[in-house]
């Protein structure tokens, strides 16, 4: 875990298409995103953002609880959205394939409930747990990676979206 989480405090809709946003625009272009969260917190919701932002239609984008991996094209970058809940375990998760995932070029692979299986994740892995904010409609996001690099970026990518101070 890097030792300095980014904390992301009451985001609504915008702020969550604003984070996806700067997330299409200063990462990697190989990633992997785990996203962790309760039921209805808005992870499939921040993925969808993720889509836009890359040009895939965000209709195209549901949940793929029940098909595992869903995989889309924008451009020239691959999106693979994952959701590893009613996955038994990490071997049945490995089953899947993720590793020829997380290798290939130009794609992001983002894994809804990805706390299930965190072992088996890259170790770079961007993780974004969401909650259920204070007030209506919103969200807190915290944001961290034991990868020091990414971590870096992420922190310049996301700066003007943190509280001043």
């Amino acid at each position: 875990m890097m030792n300095s989480d980014l904390l992301i405090e009451s985001l609504d809709l915008n702020g969550l298409h604003k984070l996806a946003s700067r997330f299409v625009e200063c990462l990697p272009r190989r990633m992997t995103i785990g996203l962790v969260g309760t039921l209805g917190v808005g992870k499939t919701t921040l993925v969808q953002a993720i889509s836009t932002a890359i040009g895939i239609d965000r209709a195209d984008v549901t949940s793929p609880t029940f098909t595992l991996l869903q995989s889309h094209h924008g451009g020239d970058q691959t999106l693979h959205h994952m959701d590893a809940y009613r996955v038994a375990d990490e071997d049945e998760f490995l089953e899947l394939g993720v590793e020829e995932l997380f290798d290939q070029e130009q794609a992001w692979t983002l894994i809804e409930w990805a706390d299930r299986v965190e072992d088996v994740m890259p170790r770079n892995s961007l993780w974004v747990e969401m909650r259920i904010a204070q007030q209506p409609d919103t969200r807190s996001v915290k944001i961290w990676t034991s990868d020091n690099e990414l971590s870096q970026v992420v922190k310049t990518a996301l700066r003007e979206m943190m509280p001043k101070g």
